[in-house]
């Protein structure tokens, strides 16, 4: 059952995706080669509960952490390890926060040091893509309309592989609600999206072929050729002539800006539309 938000609810849950962003802003600010991801995770816990919030991950089904840290070919699940990022690596960083009965949820994929550039336009090509398909999600279009144009950038024009087994998701009293929305589809397919419905996009793209599979671990999703992944997410409410992004990645943007030992992944402006 699809379970369509109130103007007051969809403000509770843009409350808990900026205190998301806020977590993420945070990690960001210190996120660098020989940090670990199990000192993020403790550093983001900490900034949610300070906020009187809940990490909506911790516990979840049994996750063990606050955040899912997915480095290279991880493309999304990660456990927080002891094992030091090195200088080159991608770090996906998901969180999600319980606050006010609303959930929230979030993704953004850090690149540390000395990035190829093969990798970094895989970044850039993903970002972008969060966004193209953002811009579907409009009262009368399809759930098919943002898989579509998530894939048509992703893999028609740019040659990557789009993860099939891994999906967004609806959100709201609970973490993942109805509908599924897939990062590929066909126009004009699937539910119906109306004013009021909150969904989390988030492409989840890899360097090589879209096939993935579990990790020994039980929780991590790694590409099937161990090329590197990246991973975009934003938390939005469907609006009559635009969406309505209820997170923030500009204070993480800023973070990126001000830490030496981050790359910036701009959106590659000349092809997208950016949804504000």
């Amino acid at each position: 059952m699809i379970y369509y938000k109130t103007e007051e609810e969809i403000e509770l849950i843009r409350e808990s995706c900026l205190l998301v962003c806020k977590a993420l802003a945070h990690v960001g600010s210190i996120i660098r080669p020989g940090i670990t991801g199990e000192q993020i995770d403790k550093e983001a816990e900490q900034v949610i509960r300070d906020y009187g919030a809940v990490p909506g991950f911790k516990g979840y089904r049994g996750f063990p952490a606050t955040l899912c840290v997915s480095k290279n070919e991880g493309v999304v699940h990660g456990i927080p390890t002891k094992t030091e990022f090195k200088d080159g690596d991608v770090v996906s960083v998901d969180c999600g926060v319980l606050l006010n009965e609303f959930y929230g949820d979030s993704a953004f994929t850090f690149a540390l040091g000395e990035i190829t550039p093969e990798v970094m336009q895989l970044l850039r090509v993903t970002n972008t893509a969060l966004y193209k398909g953002i811009e579907k999600a409009v009262d009368g279009k399809r759930v098919g309309d943002i898989g579509f144009a998530v894939q048509d950038y992703c893999e028609r024009k740019h040659k990557y592989g789009v993860v099939r087994e891994l999906v967004g998701h609806g959100i709201g009293k609970n973490l993942h609600e109805a509908p599924e929305v897939p990062n590929y589809g066909k126009k004009g397919r699937g539910p119906k999206m109306r004013e009021g419905l909150v969904i989390a996009i988030e492409p989840m793209v890899n360097l090589g072929t879209k096939g993935v599979k579990q990790a020994d671990d039980g929780w991590t999703i790694v590409t099937s050729d161990a090329k590197p992944s990246a991973h975009y997410e934003h938390t939005v409410a469907v609006g009559k002539q635009k969406a309505d992004i209820l997170s923030d990645h500009t204070g993480i943007e800023n973070a990126i800006a001000n830490n030496p030992e981050v790359n910036e992944v701009p959106l590659i402006l000349s092809e997208s539309i950016r949804v504000r």
